[in-house]
């Protein structure tokens, strides 16, 4: 009558979650890279969710010629909205749900109930903290004397590695939780993350404007002690600020003080 799964309390629909082959979540992830390949002004990355399921869906009974893969199939290709980069953590939930064959009016409810978390949190990792920091760690290197083409080989490392990561983590944290993914979106890189990626970058800007900055206006004998001194201290007074009021003030005292160092460039 009862069996111990050792994981798992029973949950219709979910009670055996079968393992995720590798071929398939390969298929699945490379078709993640393109779900904004048809996007648009209707349905966002409706269609773009329901062809990243697709594959996942041909497990169906029937497979492809089947009633369920065409009604699911259906179902995946309506109206979605999250950030491209978390939108794996859906589709890995999604697919896992349709190959288990949860109803379908709790498919629907899930799936609405995922765009705002996805789209927000994806927003606030990405946008506003991990792609800044990879352009200031560039904006470094720039200042440090790196050539042009590594700047640009340094930027796209960085910045693909962090999402490509995030990308497969999603899926496979998609997959492995199905419905009850809200449980990975407290995930502390997600929680926390932003909050951490923007006091480095605050120290980052601090160290790399006023370089990069010297740099651009010709300077190439060694930094006199007063570009030295304001390289040193942004950071320091950036951080101090950051973590007094919880929110990015250090940013002004990195644009006070690179006003002041290209003030003293020229003038000097």
């Amino acid at each position: 009558m009862h069996s111990d799964t050792g994981s798992m309390p029973a949950v219709p629909g979910l009670a055996s979650a079968p393992q995720m082959r590798a071929k398939l979540r390969l298929s699945i992830y490379l078709r993640c890279l393109a779900i904004q390949g048809s996007w648009n002004y209707e349905i966002l990355v409706g269609n773009g969710v329901g062809f990243c399921v697709e594959p996942a869906l041909r497990e169906l009974p029937g497979g492809v010629d089947g009633q369920p893969y065409r009604e699911a199939l259906a179902r995946q290709s309506v109206y979605f909205n999250a950030h491209p980069y978390l939108a794996p953590l859906a589709i890995g939930a999604l697919a896992r749900a349709e190959v288990e064959q949860v109803a379908p009016q709790r498919i629907e409810r899930f799936r609405t109930a995922l765009c705002g978390p996805l789209g927000s949190v994806g927003d606030r990792l990405v946008w506003a903290a991990w792609l800044p920091a990879c352009s200031l760690v560039a904006l470094l290197l720039f200042g440090l004397g790196a050539s042009a083409l590594a700047v640009v080989l340094g930027f796209l490392m960085l910045y693909n590695l962090g999402h490509l990561g995030l990308r497969d983590w999603a899926l496979r944290a998609g997959w492995r939780h199905g419905i009850r993914v809200a449980t990975a979106l407290g995930h502390p890189v997600l929680q926390h993350g932003p909050r951490y990626i923007g006091l480095v970058s605050a120290v980052l800007g601090g160290l790399a404007l006023p370089l990069a900055v010297h740099r651009a206006i010709g300077g190439t004998a060694p930094l006199t002690p007063i570009p030295v001194g304001v390289a040193v201290a942004t950071p320091l007074l950036a951080v101090l600020l950051v973590r007094r009021q919880a929110h990015a003030e250090g940013w002004r005292v990195v644009l006070v003080l690179l006003v002041a160092f290209v003030l003293y460039s020229v003038v000097r």
